[in-house]
């Protein structure tokens, strides 16, 4: 019975992919974790502290995104019904440009990578290199849902904008080119990334801007951020709108992380000048 059965989903799902106007919809959860015993730039942070950044933090670190996709092409963004609102009441601390928000486009085809995106109140349309991601296959499986996967690892270069691959400089009198040298000393400069990925649905795309292998990826592990597949609906019955963004001030992935960094050294400079003259936020 067992082979009968595989026998009928594998033809069901050629059936499937078939189809002139195929396209599905994956759901996934994005969490993120942080180190606060580094991220406290040497202070002794209590327990209670730790508990109430998390709380603070909790929307921006556990996200839900929604991927459409057909053969060849995707859009990847916050799940609207869920998103954290965009203002708020000031407090608290902000990481918007590292939150990886906004539209990413992905055209595996024509190979185009485009993400729309939002910084401090200004809009920008990022492009990408669409360079074919160098995967190692692995054999090694786990099943994820209803589906096979398979492991897949890659060496990659780390996002110059995601504060997790930081430690803040610790404040112990250095001068300011000591502390710059220190960050840079701590910073990563490349990281492993993780990918379990499944020939059933047979897409060569996947989260964010992962992409590249034989099958759709329902989870990627980077870093302290994991990103996994909860739902998939093979031809909806409501089709989306799969097109490339064209707002914002179009821009290099290069120019767009030289204006973020640029401004977050500025706003960093600002409150470790506030911190010396008594004035720092506390956790």
């Amino acid at each position: 019975m067992k082979p009968i059965l595989t026998l009928f989903f594998a033809f069901l799902t050629i059936a499937t992919f078939a189809q002139k106007d195929f396209q599905g919809k994956a759901t996934y959860m994005s969490k993120t974790t942080i180190d606060l015993d580094n991220f406290g730039g040497g202070r002794q942070v209590s327990e209670a502290q730790k508990k109430r950044f998390l709380e603070r933090m909790k929307s921006r670190l556990e996200k839900t995104f929604i991927l459409n996709f057909d053969k060849t092409s995707s859009l990847y963004k916050e799940d609207a019904k869920l998103a954290a609102p965009t203002t708020g009441n000031g407090r608290g601390p902000r990481f918007g440009g590292f939150s990886g928000g906004g539209i990413k486009y992905k055209n595996t085809k024509d190979k185009v990578a485009l993400e729309s995106t939002e910084f401090f109140g200004k809009k920008f349309l990022i492009s990408d290199e669409m360079k074919q991601p160098e995967w190692e296959l692995g054999s090694e499986t786990k099943q994820i849902g209803n589906y096979t996967c398979y492991k897949a690892t890659l060496l990659k270069d780390a996002n110059p904008l995601d504060f997790s691959n930081f430690r803040r400089p610790r404040n112990d009198g250095k001068d300011k080119k000591e502390d710059k040298a220190a960050t840079k000393k701590e910073e990563v400069k490349q990281t492993l990334v993780t990918a379990w990925y499944t020939p059933q649905i047979p897409v060569s795309n996947g989260p964010n801007e992962y992409w590249g292998l034989p099958g759709l990826i329902l989870e990627i592990n980077e870093g302290t951020t994991t990103i996994l597949c909860t739902e998939i609906v093979l031809n909806p019955s409501e089709k989306a709108s799969i097109d490339s963004p064209s707002k914002g001030k179009k821009v290099t992935r290069k120019k767009y992380n030289e204006t973020v960094t640029k401004k977050m050294e500025e706003l960093r400079e600002n409150f470790q000048s506030r911190g010396r003259n008594g004035g720092g936020r506390r956790f």
